[in-house]
């Protein structure tokens, strides 16, 4: 089954920046935990890291598209090396004000000003989809792979950001990330043979002019209604098995039943790849959504039917299958309806409606865990995968876009809203 993934590591350049992108990732994965434990030690306060870390949420939101536009703008690595560099200003700021009780507003200060960082996984799609711009079949090949490395690193980074909390001191957590993700950002800027082409100044004039943003097109809209959906599945998912673990006095297990969620959507992933595509992405996107939906109604029938936790992770493994045919099929069509001079940032914009997503789906979640019995907060993470189905539906004249449009007629939005 590896194999061809093996074949896709023979182009020149793409073992080096496949690797410092997942280096950076895994830093990126380890934050959330980490900041939450450190502000839990030192300040005695969940509620408080829990509204630190939404701010950063909203931050990320808000900015990686913004840093996205630039990336596309003036490249990967004249944006990506002052962002880490300056990123790193703030996280030693954030360590200095809890090590020295500063106020709290200046906790909410530091980590939202540190949290717009770029998309990496973006970053590194984008050269895939350079890099395999007249091989449709191993783009589908590599964004496979990417979402099950991201699926890697969900499961990896929580993990290791908790040990390092635990075991060496609360501040190692995000010391560790803060190093981890600079040295990996900066070697995966380094890689420059790799790196897609930015825009020529005439094409940057049409843009500016008629296109301003990627959201413009249609069918972008459509995919970030659905992935801020997913999101919502994500982060109600997750929050509803912890607290579910907790009601039946089983809290440690509950990181172990996230990874069995993690597990199968990067298993899902691989086999995926491996599947030559049929049928336009549209269409796949389509069916990827409703098997999503589908199979999220397993761990709402473990809940609420008190089928214990060991059902339980075998329904969280089930569903979690059913999330990466999603996101693949999803950022390929993003790759194919968007110009690659502006990929960067609709992809930013995808992931962005995600983290919107998971802090919603999170916040509904906790919300429904405090009046409700065990298992009934999964109503959440399957009522939004359906409501990601009838996004999908609702927009589906507009996936079905066709083949990207070509640098000619994609600044103009009209081009792409009439296909």
């Amino acid at each position: 089954m590896l194999a061809p993934y093996r074949s896709l590591f023979s182009r020149p350049g793409t073992v080096a920046f496949t690797l410092a992108g997942l280096l950076a990732r895994l830093s990126m994965s380890m934050n959330g935990v980490s900041l939450v434990v450190l502000i839990a030690e030192r300040r005695g306060s969940y509620a408080l890291a829990g509204t630190v870390a939404a701010a950063g949420l909203v931050a990320v939101a808000i900015g990686m598209p913004l840093i996205g536009r630039l990336v596309d703008r003036f490249g990967q690595a004249r944006v990506t090396v002052p962002a880490v560099l300056y990123n790193l200003v703030p996280l030693c700021g954030l360590l200095l004000c809890v090590r020295l009780g500063a106020p709290d507003w200046t906790l909410y200060l530091c980590w939202a000003a540190g949290s717009a960082v770029p998309n990496l996984g973006g970053m590194a799609r984008a050269r895939w989809a350079h890099l395999l711009r007249d091989a449709p079949d191993d783009r589908h090949l590599a964004n496979s792979l990417e979402q099950s490395l991201d699926e890697l690193c969900f499961m990896a980074g929580p993990v290791l950001g908790m040990v390092l909390c635990t075991t060496v001191a609360p501040e190692a957590g995000l010391l560790t990330a803060g190093g981890v993700g600079a040295v990996g950002a900066l070697l995966f800027a380094a890689q420059r043979r790799t790196e897609p082409p930015t825009a020529d100044r005439a094409d940057v004039s049409r843009t500016t002019a008629g296109a301003r943003s990627p959201l413009r097109v249609p069918a972008l809209r459509v995919l970030a209604l659905t992935f801020l959906s997913t999101g919502a599945v994500f982060g109600a998912l997750d929050l509803t098995t912890v607290a579910y673990a907790d009601a039946l006095g089983d809290r440690p297990v509950a990181g172990g039943l996230l990874a069995l969620v993690a597990a199968g959507s990067c298993a899902a992933g691989l086999v995926f790849g491996t599947l030559r595509p049929t049928g336009p992405a549209g269409a796949r996107f389509l069916r990827g959504v409703a098997a999503m939906a589908g199979l999220l109604l397993l761990p709402l029938a473990a809940g609420l039917g008190g089928a214990g936790l060991a059902l339980l992770g075998v329904a969280l493994f089930a569903a979690g299958t059913g999330t990466a045919p999603t996101m693949v099929t999803g950022m390929t069509l993003i790759q194919e309806l968007l110009p690659q001079r502006q990929l960067n940032e609709a992809m930013a914009i995808a992931v962005s409606g995600i983290t919107i997503g998971i802090s919603t789906g999170s916040a509904l979640a906790g919300a429904l865990a405090e009046h409700a019995g065990p298992g009934t907060g999964y109503w959440i993470p399957a009522g939004a995968a359906a409501l990601a189905l009838l996004i999908a539906l609702a927009g589906r004249r507009h996936l079905d876009a066709g083949p990207r449009p070509s640098d000619r007629t994609a600044a103009d939005p009209g081009v792409s809203a009439t296909r």
